[in-house]
């Protein structure tokens, strides 16, 4: 990580240079909020402070602030979320590029703000997540809880492993921010963007920062456990549903189309140590479990029987993203036509009427089902035995090229 000059003067210049400014989300929090704005006036005068219709001496102590720094007056409370979306938009609108938030309890430490710029100078456009030390005493249980419980999910739900999941304390990149459309404005905001973030491609990482949670009859927290804690979950089942369903392998062909499609052959089937059985076993049951209607688990589910059956995990996994959005209306309607073929009931049923009553819901459900069982298994059979004969052909000519025969 290239080394900022810590000088107060040069940190001032960083932050003008990058078209960085801080957001400070602030609600009830008038004990600390002096305190936080005047540590961070060392660093920058480029701040935004949203007081999200605090009903405290917050905006008395904000009027202090009027001609130096830039605020937002929420009359009623909105959420943290809503409040940080709403700076934000006025961020990019100033000609800002990037945005550093911290919370307004002093919990962060003003003192890390060098660390993000320096991150930032190694990875623009990345959003840069300062991972707190949790293992400190002084840290709530339910704290700890919360972070791991979150990171797991966001590893489900994008496929990457970060610390700190839930600390506030972050870099954004503003340009990709702007025009997208979130459903949260709360707490859980601070969950959805970064998953979205890592959906849309952005970098996510993380730098080490300090944190001072304050004795327990001094904190003051607004989290609600029972109210926030099922609007998190209630997230976390749309996001994961969305990344099983569509992300999850989008993501996936990303990464492949960068690693490139050719190394990725030659290197998982020509160059293999796997058998041409083997390689070619796995490609069937990916082909067989992309097609199942086990929506959102086809991948899962070609990982457990490439694990179980000992085959090429990585092709396994691979290929079950056959079920990609431009393919699922294919695979819908070569299902049902098959099922069709097999169960009869007519096929131009649904054309000929107006209404869909249960009964012919479930006769169509019936034919898809029974249809994509069977187009499953014939089309892996199909692949899995032209992967066979295709492997065989292509090894052998290698393989005589190799000796110089």
């Amino acid at each position: 990580m290239p080394e900022v000059d810590r000088n107060s003067a040069n940190v001032i210049d960083l932050f003008r240079t990058e078209k960085c400014c801080v957001i400070i989300p602030t609600y009830n929090n008038d004990k600390t909020l002096a305190k936080v704005i005047d540590d961070t006036l060392e660093h920058t005068n480029q701040i935004i402070v949203v007081n999200d219709g605090s009903t405290d001496n917050t905006k008395l102590i904000l009027n202090k602030y009027i001609n130096i720094i830039q605020i937002l007056d929420l009359p009623t409370n909105h959420g943290k979320g809503y409040a940080i979306r709403l700076a934000f938009k006025l961020a990019y609108k100033e000609g800002y590029k990037y945005a550093i938030t911290i919370d307004s309890d002093c919990q962060h430490k003003t003192e890390d703000y060098p660390k993000f710029l320096e991150k930032l100078i190694e990875e623009p456009n990345s959003v840069i997540i300062g991972s707190r030390n949790m293992e400190q005493k002084s840290v709530p249980g339910k704290s700890n809880f919360g972070r791991k419980f979150s990171n797991f999910w966001f590893k489900i739900e994008t496929g990457l492993q970060i610390n700190d999941t839930q600390s506030g304390y972050r870099l954004y990149p503003l340009e990709i921010l702007d025009g997208m459309k979130f459903f949260t404005n709360r707490y859980e905001f601070e969950i959805e963007v970064i998953v979205r973030l890592a959906w849309k491609g952005c970098k996510i990482v993380s730098i080490p920062v300090q944190v001072y949670y304050a004795p327990k009859e001094e904190r003051i927290s607004h989290f609600r456990p029972f109210i926030d804690f099922t609007r998190i979950s209630f997230l976390n089942t749309l996001l994961v549903t969305l990344a099983l369903l569509f992300f999850r392998p989008l993501l996936f062909f990303r990464k492949l189309k960068r690693f490139g499609y050719k190394k990725f052959i030659k290197e998982n089937f020509i160059n293999a140590q796997d058998s041409n059985k083997k390689l070619s076993i796995s490609v069937a049951i990916g082909i067989l479990c992309g097609i199942l209607p086990i929506w959102g688990y086809q991948m899962l589910m070609a990982l457990t029987l490439a694990y179980f059956f000992r085959l090429n995990k990585i092709i396994s996994v691979a290929v079950s993203n056959i079920s990609i959005p431009p393919v699922i209306p294919f695979i819908l309607y070569s299902s049902y036509i098959t099922g069709t073929m097999l169960i009869g009931n007519g096929s131009n049923a649904l054309a000929s009427t107006t209404q869909i009553d249960s009964d012919l819901y479930k006769e169509y459900l019936q034919q898809y089902i029974v249809g994509s069982i069977v187009l499953a298994v014939v089309l892996s059979i199909l692949v899995g035995s032209t992967t066979y004969i295709l492997l065989s052909i292509f090894r052998k000519n290698k393989a005589i090229k190799s000796s110089g025969i």
